[in-house]
């Protein structure tokens, strides 16, 4: 079974830019469709982006699409954020599943999750 690890958040200003890794261990996320999924304060679980195994598929939610862009590689995957905007501040998590072909906006289809990465960003 695959452990997954966030890291890269932190606080920047609106507009600035953040790139978050999630790095695999037990496996190579290479076999895995990813997602990145977020939470912010008071509000529900959120889908941001999604990536298939093979890599040449992605999705995104519409509130970040044109700013942020997901990719994985052998070892990690990493969502790069640009345009950072206050309503982006959320705790990010990375998941991942063997099952799953192509990218999904579904949380439930994910069967590994990582711990999360803080994102603040400051208006």
């Amino acid at each position: 079974q695959v452990q997954l690890v966030e890291s890269g958040g932190g606080l920047v200003q609106a507009g600035g830019s953040l790139r978050l890794s999630c790095a695999a261990f037990g496996r190579a996320v290479s076999m895995y469709a990813a997602g990145w999924f977020r939470r912010a304060p008071g509000k529900e679980r959120e889908f941001v982006a999604a990536i298939s195994w093979t890599g040449d598929s992605t999705l995104y939610a519409d509130s970040v699409k044109g700013r942020f862009t997901i990719s994985k590689d052998e070892s990690a995957v990493y969502l790069q954020m640009n345009s950072l905007k206050f309503e982006d501040t959320a705790v990010y998590y990375c998941a991942a599943d063997l099952a799953i072909t192509n990218p999904s906006a579904l949380a439930h289809e994910y069967d590994v999750w990582g711990r999360g990465t803080q994102v603040t960003v400051s208006s």
